[in-house]
């Protein structure tokens, strides 16, 4: 495909159109459904089955599941229908038009990561779909950016999906066998408030806070000490004090204060040890203080990836991508889906740096290689030769 056809663009735009962010705050938070219909239709008229998954109580939260062909192993070709949140007045123009400018198509999600479906559509454009003898399943997602709910909808469904997954996340072209995983966790201190002429008369919640803090810089030195992998540009566990809230007014001793905390994991630091160890802490800091303690799993976490570099599916993408695999700082539904049973890639024609920022484009050179890759993957996986 040497150029962008009206089939690739009304769909792009299409996509793009239909607003579907995902968010943790009630206020932002939208439905999927106008996307996973489209979808749906799209891959149904080129003879796919589709599964509208209700992930939630939410009846406009959904996953598509589209199959096309029967048996083992076979391909999914995976990406999420949501998108972040977007000040709209921090954009040179409609997030929600697609527009193309100096070889950039710019709109909400046209990077991360609306654009891999028309992507998926125009790779099977150009390939005889009666010949496909291997299942091919393309899931669409919901929720990636704030919750996970539908990449945990799936765990939960118990489905058998195909043995080898590609998610189409940013990777600017280039495999991605391992990712960091991710917990955030408040941590709200509850002390006693009183006059502050006399700090006798209460219990200050920000220097406890103050503790706290301290002793969980220890444990970040301490988890660096002993976890290390050189594959990341930042090689050991991360922990953020992302933001920090307490007291109202100077003349009162601080009845409570509030801290968030953001912490990346390698692969293989269980989720679980790594909370257990924070609350920890937190308890060892303030014990005998008078001070009581509330936690709060903001985000309950994704685990880190890590995909055996020797797998099929990361060594046909390494050799179709003209790259190694690597590793990325940012988390996917790659966790869940190898806990599937599926061994996963990551490998998406955008640029993380574009990823949740005003003005974010695809580039045009990026497209006809990443459908390239795919028709590539697609026949090697879903069409065994007689």
């Amino acid at each position: 495909m040497t150029t962008l056809s009206p089939t690739f663009m009304e769909a792009f735009s299409r996509l793009v159109a239909a607003p579907s962010i995902s968010s943790i705050d009630p206020r932002f938070n939208q439905s999927n459904r106008e996307v996973v219909e489209m979808l749906a239709n799209w891959f149904a008229d080129l003879g796919f089955t589709a599964e509208l998954q209700e992930v939630s109580r939410d009846p406009d939260k959904l996953n598509l599941i589209a199959c096309l062909g029967q048996g083992e192993g076979g391909l999914v070709l995976s990406g999420h229908t949501d998108t972040v949140p977007c000040d709209e007045s921090l954009w040179a123009r409609d997030p929600f038009r697609l527009m193309e400018k100096d070889s950039r198509l710019y709109g909400l999600g046209s990077t991360d990561m609306k654009g891999f479906f028309p992507i998926v559509l125009a790779a099977l454009e150009n390939i005889d779909l009666t010949k496909i003898n291997r299942p091919l399943f393309i899931l669409a997602t919901c929720d990636e950016e704030s919750t996970m709910a539908g990449a945990r909808a799936l765990v939960s469904s118990g489905k058998h999906l195909g043995r080898h997954a590609l998610i189409g996340e940013p990777t600017g072209l280039k495999p991605v066998n391992m990712h960091k995983g991710i917990l955030v966790e408040s941590i709200k201190l509850i002390g006693r408030s009183g006059h502050s002429s006399n700090p006798s008369l209460g219990i200050n919640a920000l220097e406890g806070m103050h503790s706290v803090i301290t002793a969980l810089m220890t444990l970040r030195q301490e988890i660096q000490t002993q976890q290390h992998n050189p594959a990341f540009k930042v090689a050991v566990p991360t922990m953020n004090f992302a933001s920090i809230h307490g007291g109202d007014n100077p003349n009162r001793i601080c009845g409570d204060c509030e801290l968030k905390v953001d912490m990346r994991m390698l692969p293989g630091m269980p989720l679980e040890d790594c909370r257990a160890a924070i609350r920890r802490s937190v308890m060892q800091a303030i014990d005998g203080s008078g001070l009581t303690v509330e936690f709060d799993q903001i985000f309950s976490g994704l685990p880190g990836m890590q995909t055996d570099p020797n797998a099929e599916v990361v060594s046909i993408a390494e050799k179709l991508a003209g790259e190694s695999s690597g590793a990325v700082a940012f988390g996917t539904e790659g966790p869940y889906f190898n806990s599937m049973g599926m061994e996963t890639v990551v490998l998406g024609p955008g640029d993380i740096d574009q990823a949740h920022q005003a003005n974010e484009y695809l580039s045009l050179d990026r497209i006809d290689p990443m459908i390239g890759i795919l028709q590539k993957m697609i026949t090697h996986f879903c069409i065994q030769k007689d």
